[in-house]
């Protein structure tokens, strides 16, 4: 069982120790639910209870005792290409040095007992978090090595490309699901269906993808329970634990299904030969007759590009509460999301007041332009957006769009008037033959990156454009 604090901590230590790790000091400094306590217990806890409880609550910081047992003898797997084959040597971290004992790692004092509130939550806690896990931490980063049959500077890279810190070697705080999950990718690689690095890359595209899939369900759970229940944010939060039971699994199969169907999509995607508009990307955005290919020719996707930019949205967020803030970035990308989607665009991401967007062909980026900026200028919570789209040659990776194409239509953003879609003489171009769309030529701008740059303003002549379900 943990023992009291080494000598020196005070009680204030501790609090702020506590405090930090997200819980109020207040409550460690007074039990404010007197309890009778049992035999052989500190407040209600038994001693097994008690050093558990201490044990999740250090955030693994360090291990209250040292790891003795050793692991099971395993097979000599097959060597990984480019994952280090597990041994008796010392693991290494990304610059090589030895890492089985990290400089540094200080004991963390116990935390003080906890109140009967703190016991009820870390039990709620603990019980979804074996349910998550599907099994008790009891693996150190040698152990879990050992199982995957690799190194534990292999399994620490894996485990940091999921998204998640450096753990000291002797805690226990894996699961055997862990090193199942993680063994999967190791053995892609010894199959020689990836290399090590490609194998890297695809365990953080799961681990960032789905970290900012996991804040964004909670805090629209919590959202919810504040909007809805009047209650505040500490008491939300409490709630959302009670009720996340009930929605792990459906969210779980949603997951599932929604990455199969987008899989699909992109493979869709993948074989698209887009012939509209390709004529354009031969002409020069500068007027001056040189070839477009010398520009982008390297980059292989033809795609619009689009962005959308809140006007104002600095000041007026100076302005605004917490709660009214929240309601119009979500109603923003909300709405961004909808008409991209009916559009058939692609959101690539949204930073604040902005989003960018792709499409497969000029006039779905057109429709998906005007249709944004239609939208947000008729809605009463959110500001009027500056828009603009370019057709051009991207380079995709990592979820992302890079290239000319992908600058430019940030640049244009910014010269856009309120409520208004700009685009450049290529995109004009490829747009002008459509009796859908009217083109007015805008005074010549210097672009910064592009030198003269003469912008278009866009404008609807004809055609139903995207319509939307109604709220």
């Amino acid at each position: 069982m943990c023992t009291a604090p080494p000598s020196g901590v005070g009680v204030s230590d501790a609090g702020e120790r506590a405090r930090q790790r997200g819980f109020g000091a207040n409550r460690y400094m007074e039990d404010e639910t007197a309890e009778v306590s049992r035999p052989g217990s500190e407040g209600g806890y038994t001693a097994e209870e008690l050093a558990v409880a201490r044990a999740d609550w250090s955030d693994f910081g360090s291990a209250e005792t040292p790891v003795t047992s050793t692991p099971p003898p395993q097979p000599s797997p097959r060597p990984a290409r480019g994952f280090v084959p597990g041994g008796e040597s010392a693991p290494l971290d990304d610059q090589g040095q030895d890492s089985s004992h990290a400089e540094g790692s200080t004991a963390t004092a116990p935390i003080p007992t906890p109140s009967l509130e703190e016991r009820k939550w870390h039990r709620n806690i603990r019980s979804l978090e074996h349910r998550l896990l599907g099994a008790e931490r009891s693996l150190t980063y040698r152990e879990m090595a050992v199982r995957m049959g690799v190194s534990t500077h292999s399994a620490r890279r894996l485990w940091r490309a999921l998204g998640f810190p450096n753990l000291d070697d002797d805690v226990k705080a894996f699961t055997e699901t862990d090193a199942e999950a993680l063994a999967q990718m190791v053995d892609l690689v010894r199959d020689g269906h990836l290399n090590q690095e490609t194998a890297i890359s695809l365990t953080r595209s799961v681990g960032q993808m789905t970290d900012r899939m996991v804040v964004w369900q909670i805090e629209a759970l919590v959202e919810d329970k504040i909007a809805n229940q009047e209650l505040s944010d500490a008491e939300a939060r409490s709630q959302v634990v009670e009720t996340l039971p009930a929605l792990v699994e459906p969210l779980q199969r949603l997951m599932g299904y929604a990455w199969r169907r987008q899989l699909s999509a992109a493979l869709q995607r993948l074989t698209v030969r887009v012939e509209s508009g390709l004529a354009s990307l031969s002409r020069s955005r500068d007027g001056n007759g040189d070839d477009q290919q010398t520009v982008d020719s390297p980059l292989p996707l033809a795609r619009a590009v689009g962005f959308a930019d809140l006007v104002s949205y600095t000041s007026l967020s100076r302005q605004m509460s917490e709660r009214t803030l929240a309601h119009m970035v979500q109603r923003f990308e909300s709405k961004c999301a909808e008409i991209i989607s009916i559009g058939g665009g692609r959101l690539v991401k949204t930073v604040g007041d902005e989003v960018l967007y792709n499409a497969e062909t000029p006039e779905a980026g057109a429709e998906i332009a005007l249709a944004l900026a239609e939208t947000i200028a008729a809605d009463d919570v959110l500001p009027e957006a500056r828009v603009s789209v370019v057709w051009g040659r991207v380079l995709s990776r990592l979820g992302d769009i890079y290239g000319p194409t992908v600058n430019l239509a940030a640049r244009l953003t910014t010269l856009a008037d309120p409520g208004t879609v700009l685009v450049d003489s290529s995109t004009a171009e490829a747009l002008e033959e459509s009796s859908d769309y009217l083109l007015v030529p805008q005074p010549p701008r210097i672009v910064r990156g592009f030198g003269e740059v003469a912008p278009s303003m866009l404008l609807r002549a004809g055609g139903s454009g995207i319509v939307l379900d109604e709220d």
